[in-house]
């Protein structure tokens, strides 16, 4: 009766020594690079100084590319709704890996952005796309027209960018 377990036992272990090298060295997790909060409050930072140079008073939304909020900044005057509207815009840009001034006639007749909360397709939305990795996205909202969030949002990233290039993301 113990012979039995034996051969069992006996015939995993051979079984498990098959297995192919490819298989057996294939990592089980992905590195992801991911912004600093110092890094998205550079970003922030730059978009509300360009903004400020418009004229205009903002709010500017960093966020990972989880979509989860990495720094939020509202200037004095900046009314609150711009706060959730900027979040929408960062998301939006993020998930489609495309600026959203791109973006806005895309979706008409048959090909509708389907409802859903967070996703808003109004310029002032860009993503974070270094080296082909998406980092996150960056939304402003607040300026009188989208071109000049999206203004404010690309200086924001323009501030980080050679860093994060020579760093390779």
């Amino acid at each position: 009766m113990l012979r039995h377990p034996l051969k069992l036992a006996t015939a995993v272990l051979l079984s498990a020594s098959l297995i192919p090298a490819a298989q057996a060295s294939e990592s089980l997790t992905v590195n992801i690079k991911r912004l600093t909060m110092d890094t998205a409050l550079r970003i922030a930072q730059a978009a509300i100084a360009q903004c400020r140079k418009e004229g205009v008073q903002i709010a500017v939304t960093v966020i990972d590319r989880g979509g989860h909020v990495q720094a939020v900044l509202r200037d004095t005057l900046a009314m609150d709704i711009t706060v959730p509207i900027s979040k929408q815009k960062a998301h939006t840009a993020m998930a489609f890996n495309s600026p959203l001034s791109q973006m806005e006639g895309r979706f008409k007749g048959a090909y509708q952005v389907p409802k859903m909360d967070g996703l808003m397709v109004s310029a002032g939305g860009i993503p974070i796309n270094i080296g082909g990795t998406i980092l996150g996205g960056i939304g402003v909202s607040g300026a009188p027209s989208g071109v000049t969030d999206e203004k404010c949002a690309t200086a924001g990233l323009d501030a980080v960018r050679t860093d994060l290039e020579m760093e390779g993301a």
